[in-house]
């Protein structure tokens, strides 16, 4: 049986190192700017909805209700809303909180700036919008496209509009 010596074997092993982290570098087009968007995240209808606020939540709605104004980001190929949303939270130290519905296969908003689903009443929720439209999907589920505007809102309802036809 042939045994290598010691500096053969080191030799070996930064060899592997050097492969592994060659392949795990990832190519200069992942990081490549794919457009630019506006996001912006609100809790402004709380402010008419004061009387359905649990008290305990009060501190954390601003005067004004916005939580993050208008601001503009780039972003990668492939990058969705629920990714704008994560990396928009972490840089301006904005708690999120969100967990995996898989029988929607999507992202869902849990809490934004310590607001939750059902802190003004049972029927309030967090929703986002594209271009002034809200998707039938999760944001998750959007693809970022280069000028999209994307806001995150903490919508309060206070009934629901059931339409027969």
């Amino acid at each position: 049986m042939k045994h290598r010596t010691p500096w053969s074997a080191a030799l070996l092993c930064w060899l592997l190192c050097l492969a592994l982290l060659t392949a795990c570098g990832g190519s200069s087009a992942e990081t490549e700017t794919a457009g630019s968007c506006t996001v912006s995240i609100s809790c402004a209808t709380i402010l008419d909805n004061l009387d359905q606020l649990n008290a305990a939540k009060a501190d954390f709605v601003p005067d004004d209700g916005v939580i993050l104004p208008e601001t503009e980001l780039s972003f990668t190929e492939g990058e969705t809303a629920f990714d704008l949303l994560q990396r928009v939270c972490r840089d301006n130290g904005i708690s999120m909180e969100s967990s995996w519905s898989p029988l929607y296969k999507t992202a869902y908003i849990e809490g934004i700036a310590n607001l939750y689903e059902f802190d003004c009443g049972k029927l309030s929720g967090w929703m986002y919008s594209v271009n002034g439209e809200f998707p039938n999907y999760g944001c998750s589920g959007y693809t970022l496209q280069d000028g999209d505007v994307i806001l995150f809102k903490l919508n309060v309802y206070k009934h629901i509009i059931v339409k027969t036809y």
